[in-house]
Parts: structure tokens; C-alpha cells; sequence
């Protein structure tokens, strides 16, 4: 790798607790967002919470900045998105035909992710597949995923990677999403009554509370642990795997 695209990354203006995971020779990278961190900025005065703390291009999906005056403007794209609530592995890409090549990846199902949640309560089964139907419904003027309507299928497997014990109990599971549904994982942890932890949409709204107080934080504990895939580029075939260690909050 060049000096000069080693220099890119190092001097990327990451968002309060961003850090880099790891980056290819290719320009494809990975980041691990802290919860409560955007993807991109929504809307303007969004940038200082947000992946990178420049300005982003909608049409474009990318960030787009100049470091320093005289200096060549930069430009990062955006591949995927996790929920500012959620947190994790979140790829990038320092090179335009790469990202679109890397987007149609993500499109054809073709990137496997690996997803760990704290939930209330504990699963029937040590391991399950859920497949639901999921629907956009508008309630309040908001837009809200709802399980067991719609045609839409969503599909995950679920292991418990530790089952809840005492009070409350709060089990750690694993969710490999198999689709990519808005706000799927959460939607189905709700569904099956096991409400991820601080899920302020689809969560229990007093279980929710009371672990607050009982803990001291309010996270929505839902976390993009690993992305792991293999991709053509110029000819050649590659291997992209990284993997955002579990907060410490977890281990509550």
C-alpha cells in the first residue's frame, strides 16, 4: 500500500469514538461505530454525531470534505448503514467503482453479518431460524416496521450465546439476519417476546426503565459484531473479514 493512501485513512475525521477496524490495498474499509453515532448526518448541523464530522452527499452516498486549503478535495463512501442506536461494523470505501461493485454485493445477499443482542427473557429453543413477514406501517406520522403482516419476508438465525438468569432475565443471543429487512432484528426479537434491551420502538417500554436504573445506561443493546465476504476487483478475487469486539456493557 502507498504512503499516500495509508495517509487517507490516518487522517480520516472521525466522529467522537469511531475507530478504524481494518482497510484493504483495494480502498475497502470498516469502522466501529459507537452507539448513539450516525451513519451520516440526516440533516444540516449533524455533522459533529456523525460517522465522519463532514459534510455528506446524499445523491452520491458519500462523505465529502477538503483537509486542507490547496488540498485536493476527498471523498468517502457510505455501503451500508447501521441504526444511530445500534452499534458496530460499518464498511466504507475510498474508491467509487469499488463501492458500487461492494453495494451489489450487499444487494445479491451475498455479505454474510453476524449480529449479538442483549434480550429480555429466554429462547425456547438453543437455536431457531425465524422467518416473518414484515410491512412498513405509518403510525404517528413515523414509519414502523410491523411483524406478521405484509409480504415482505424476513429471515434470521437465532443462537443463545448465554441464557438469561435471575431477575431480570437478560440473555445474550447471536442473529445472523438472512435479510435485510429496515429494523428486522429488532422487529423479530419483539415479535417472539424477547424485546432487545433498550429498544425504545419495538421494546418493553417498563422492562426498559427499570434496567436503566438498575444499571445506569439507556443503549439500545444491539450490536454489528462481524461482516465477513468475499469479492472480485480488478480481476482478482479477495477475502474482506473484521469483526467489532462486544462493549463492555454486554457483560451485564
Amino acid at each position: 500500500m502507498s504512503a499516500e493512501a495509508q495517509s487517507f485513512w490516518d487522517s480520516l475525521p472521525l466522529g467522537r469514538g469511531v475507530r478504524l477496524l481494518h482497510h484493504d490495498a483495494n480502498g475497502l474499509g470498516a469502522f466501529d461505530k459507537p452507539a448513539g453515532v450516525l451513519s451520516h448526518p440526516n440533516a444540516g448541523g449533524d455533522e459533529p454525531r456523525s460517522l465522519l464530522t463532514v459534510r455528506y452527499q446524499l445523491d452520491g452516498e458519500c462523505y465529502a470534505w477538503v483537509p486542507a486549503p490547496g488540498q485536493p478535495p476527498r471523498r468517502l463512501w457510505l455501503l451500508n448503514r447501521l441504526d444511530s442506536a445500534t452499534s458496530g461494523v460499518i464498511l466504507v470505501a475510498s474508491d467509487e467503482t469499488l463501492a458500487r461493485e461492494i453495494r451489489a454485493y450487499f444487494r445479491r445477499k451475498q455479505v454474510r453479518k453476524i449480529y449479538q443482542a442483549l434480550v429480555f427473557g429466554v429462547p425456547r429453543q438453543p437455536t431457531e431460524t425465524w422467518r416473518d413477514t414484515i410491512a412498513a406501517v405509518k403510525k404517528s406520522a413515523q414509519v414502523r416496521a410491523v411483524a406478521g403482516v405484509g409480504r415482505v419476508p424476513a429471515e434470521c438465525r437465532m443462537t443463545v450465546v448465554r441464557p438469561g438468569k435471575g431477575e431480570p432475565r437478560v440473555s445474550l443471543l447471536r442473529l445472523e439476519p438472512l435479510t435485510g429487512r429496515s429494523h428486522q432484528l429488532r422487529v423479530q426479537c419483539a415479535q417472539r417476546h424477547l424485546p432487545i434491551v433498550g429498544d425504545q420502538t419495538y421494546g418493553d417500554f417498563p422492562a426498559n426503565r427499570a434496567f436503566a436504573k438498575l444499571h445506569g445506561t439507556k443503549r439500545l443493546f444491539l450490536h454489528s459484531l462481524s461482516t465477513r465476504f468475499e469479492y472480485e476487483f480488478k480481476g482478482q478475487k479477495h477475502t474482506f473479514a473484521v469483526e467489532a469486539p462486544l462493549p463492555e456493557d454486554f457483560a451485564l
